[in-house]
């Protein structure tokens, strides 16, 4: 990373934090050049960029201040909604100035190329950019094999309709499990039967069965931050089902979309432990960018390739030529990783706020699963409720109350038992909030529990 860009994140922290308050004067130039050992170019370069963020101004002759946000002054309503429904980024955490930034640079700089039609593959100068990116996330691979598609979903949508080498024709899926993937196999009606997950992971003697007796073209499954349970396979598990599928051959489609938000830099995708090409690896950039940006990776086993390509080619020709090249500016000014780093470490917080408040409200006489709380956390959390707890007047009791809420009856297949979850995601809740609208939650919960006989 720049330096410039290292102090940036230190300046921005310190305001986010508040040891900078709203209307304070920032250290000096010469200051902050002796502090952190830099030029006195690089500090006025990162105060450039703070001002473009819009966090801090400049007085001429005086020195530069922060900026008071419209969002710290204006009073949230104490009765407003608590949304533990949406999973879309905040978007009070993006940085537009910088991706505006990028968009303007991308328009000059491919002019030419955006009067033409694109490849299916994707914009080559993004797939040698994410080539690279990918193997911070421990993918290796050939350029050759990676495809931009328009989000994750175009790519779902394509390896659904495509056959496969295997010539199987069902689709596993984990239950529950995304729910556009699942209204996407159920209205176009493709094959498809369901393996159990749950808080302690997936019966991997049942998945050997399944996988042995079953017709099976690929199973869908989502290593890391599971949604909507919000727990990740252990490395044993990811070992076991990459050796099975190789057994038995069948494709793994691995969703990992939440990549990014991975403290645990020890943490390997199933992709990293496949050595016979059966492991198709996705990559979205919606959860730490947003999903307007509709930019996804699809990583291919040799054999998939031509045929992916053929159907990629059909879908659209291309994807987005202005949002690739956006994208591939982002990340190779830096300001891709820097905004991951800023996203990772509050969303990490919001994380810790969930798990810390289900703990501390969760009791044994709390008539629910135990919550089991997942080594990496992650803004995904499930509480499972006894099977005779209304759970549509649990809904309704607490949206009089300001919280949002909903259960994952849409993540599981039409055809298999479901279980009654209750989801919580954090991503658009206020921090300051996690954990009185966990307490009222827990709280109806008991509340219903006493009334379910």
């Amino acid at each position: 990373m720049y330096k410039y860009l290292s102090l940036v994140n230190e300046l921005e922290k310190m305001i986010q934090t508040n040891q900078y308050e709203a209307g304070a004067k920032l250290p000096s130039i010469r200051d902050l050049s002796e502090q952190y050992q830099c030029s006195m170019n690089t500090v006025i370069k990162a105060f450039q960029k703070l001002e473009r963020q819009d966090m801090v101004f400049a007085i001429p002759q005086s020195g530069y201040y922060v900026v008071q946000k419209k969002f710290d002054v204006i009073k949230k309503n104490k009765n407003q909604e608590l949304n533990f429904v949406s999973t879309a980024p905040n978007w009070s955490e993006f940085p537009y100035l910088d991706f505006q930034h990028s968009l303007n640079k991308a328009i000059d700089t491919y002019r030419q190329e955006l009067f033409n039609y694109g490849t299916p593959r994707g914009l080559p100068s993004l797939i040698k950019v994410v080539h690279k990116q990918l193997a911070t996330y421990q993918i290796f691979t050939n350029q050759e094999n990676i495809f931009i598609t328009s989000g994750v979903q175009q790519a779902l949508a394509i390896l659904n309709a495509l056959p496969f080498p295997n010539n199987k024709n069902k689709i596993l899926v984990e239950q529950p499990s995304y729910h556009l993937f699942i209204e996407h196999l159920q209205v176009y009606k493709i094959p498809a039967i369901g393996i159990s997950r749950t808080a302690n992971g997936i019966d991997l003697v049942e998945l050997e069965h399944i996988f042995r007796d079953e017709d099976v073209k690929f199973f869908y499954t989502m290593p890391r931050f599971h949604n909507p349970l919000g727990t990740s396979y252990s490395q044993k598990e990811k070992i076991e089902i990459v050796k099975l599928a190789a057994k038995y051959d069948v494709y793994i489609v691995e969703d990992d979309y939440l990549a990014d938000y991975e403290e645990n830099s020890k943490v390997d995708p199933l992709y990293a432990y496949d050595t016979n090409g059966k492991v198709i690896y996705l990559k979205s950039y919606s959860k730490i960018m947003f999903p307007g940006l509709r930019v996804g990776v699809v990583v291919l086993p040799k054999d998939l390739v031509e045929k992916f390509q053929q159907y990629k080619k059909i879908a659209d020709i291309d994807s987005s030529m202005i949002s690739q090249a956006a994208l591939e500016i982002d990340i190779k000014s830096g300001m891709f990783e820097q905004h991951k780093r800023k996203i990772r470490s509050r969303y990490l917080s919001r994380a810790k706020l969930l798990y810390e408040s289900l703990e501390k409200y969760s009791n044994e006489n709390l008539d629910i699963e135990k919550i089991k709380i997942p080594s990496s956390l992650c803004m995904h959390a499930h509480i499972v409720l006894h099977k005779n707890i209304n759970s549509n007047q649990l809904l309704r009791n607490l949206k009089k109350q300001g919280v949002l809420i909903e259960l994952a009856k849409a993540n599981y297949l039409e055809t298999f038992q479901q279980i009654n979850i209750l989801k919580l995601n954090v991503s658009s809740v206020d921090e300051s909030k996690i954990e009185e609208g966990v307490k009222r939650i827990v709280k109806e919960i008991n509340n219903a529990s006493r009334k379910k006989f």
